[in-house]
């Protein structure tokens, strides 16, 4: 009677490679039947392992010939340890790479730290988001992009005992999005300075505000403040 057994494993393809690894056949030799896909659970809770169930189709033919002889290998100087994520960084760059999976996004995610504006000691940590058709994240003026970083804000807050100040960009959008503000901080700095009165810039989300003193700080004809509150709070360019 052919032999019957079950497997277990972080998904399908990891329970099957570890019934053929203790069974020692290929997987041309056996039959596979999925008893369960498994489960990742919500960002890693109710999760289970998937489980198959591996019937051998033929017993395995033995090697008549000799063992190729192993290569020889050159050894090689140990590459510098990578430099170690914080505690933060390691928990947002998973939830967001949770969100994307489930989301059916195949991404890769890029970790940087954006230059601190006056007054802070470290700049944000911003998550950039590449591959491909994650430009649908962005949305119209980039609404979706910024529902999508405060749920990954929230959720960051939920699982982390240190506060992280984080900003999520897909495929540089608010890069260049940063160099068009500059250019208008910029227009505007100068027509407050040639006017002799203070412009005021349109609403504009935290992240966004800071780029404009960003961009204005090193000025000494004219100083920047932020004014309003919530989803009405705008910075306010006053010539000295």
């Amino acid at each position: 009677m052919e032999e019957k057994k079950v497997f277990a494993g972080s998904d399908v393809e990891a329970a099957v490679a570890a019934g053929l690894t203790a069974l020692g056949l290929s997987r041309e030799q056996v039959e596979v039947e999925v008893l369960d896909e498994g489960s990742r659970g919500m960002f890693g809770i109710g999760s289970r392992p998937a489980r198959v169930r591996l019937t051998p189709s033929s017993p395995p033919e033995p090697s008549l010939s000799p063992p190729a002889p192993e290569p020889e290998t050159v050894s090689q100087p140990a590459p510098a340890p990578p430099e170690e994520a914080s505690a933060g960084e390691t928990i947002a760059r998973s939830v967001l790479a949770d969100l994307l999976e489930r989301m059916g996004f195949d991404a890769d995610i890029r970790v940087r730290r954006a230059e601190p504006a006056p007054g802070e000691e470290e700049g944000p940590l911003v998550l950039d988001v590449h591959g491909r058709g994650v430009d649908a994240l962005v949305g119209r003026k980039g609404e979706t992009l910024a529902s999508l970083q405060r749920i990954v804000r929230l959720i960051v807050r939920q699982q982390s005992s240190d506060w992280v100040n984080l900003v999520v960009d897909v495929e540089g959008y608010k890069q260049h999005r940063e160099a068009n503000l500059r250019r208008l901080a910029e227009r505007m700095a100068e027509r407050a300075v040639n006017s002799g009165r203070k412009v005021v810039l349109e609403p504009m989300p935290a992240y966004e505000r800071r780029i404009v003193h960003l961009a204005l700080r090193e000025r000494t004809d004219v100083h920047t403040e932020s004014e309003g509150t919530g989803g009405h709070r705008r910075v306010t360019i006053i010539p000295l």
